[in-house]
């Protein structure tokens, strides 16, 4: 959810209720800043006041990278949305040519990227399997086309397509 806190708006990353021992219950909040871009960590106390600021949500796919920033399209409107490499994150192995996403706006800004559970990436560097090798699961590093490695099995060769846990980074199974 995105508040309005000290005149600015920010959006609430992560939150913990807490009730110690014999003080009055509190609710932790990590924020980031919109217009900063900057985290604190901030206590509220159980009886105070906070204004929800509407959030909407959109589904878009990845255009291209220019320069460090990203830029997506929304699928209908064919409107573009520039994110810089801070917002996007780790993302960014797993953006590829068309690839869809959920991107959160806040007052027309957006402030979250969201990826699907898994997407589909083509093998570009998969080293041979070494003969008498197969004991029981085994695996070899493989490069994707977004230039990350992951573990993947023996049988998995070059050009291939294969689902990937954007999640853990793990490989799924082929595509």
């Amino acid at each position: 959810m995105a508040i309005s806190y000290n005149g600015d708006i920010s959006v609430v990353l992560d939150t913990q209720h807490r009730t110690p021992g014999n003080l009055r219950a509190f609710v932790q909040a990590t924020l980031r800043s919109i217009r900063s871009g900057k985290t604190a960590d901030v206590r509220f106390s159980s009886t105070e006041k906070i204004d929800v600021v509407p959030m909407m949500t959109r589904k878009m796919d990845f255009s291209f990278k220019d320069g460090d920033d990203f830029v997506f399209s929304d699928p209908e409107t064919y409107e573009t949305t520039t994110l810089a490499a801070d917002l996007v994150g780790d993302a960014k192995n797993y953006l590829v040519e068309n690839g869809s996403v959920t991107i959160t706006f806040v007052q027309d800004k957006a402030v979250t990227l969201e990826l699907p559970s898994s997407v589909t990436l083509t093998v570009q560097d998969a080293p041979d399997g070494i003969r008498g090798d197969s004991s029981n699961n085994v695996q070899k590093p493989i490069i994707l086309e977004t230039g990350i490695t992951v573990q993947a099995p023996l049988f998995i060769k070059t050009g291939e397509k294969i689902k990937v846990d954007t999640r853990t980074g793990k490989y799924m199974e082929r595509a």
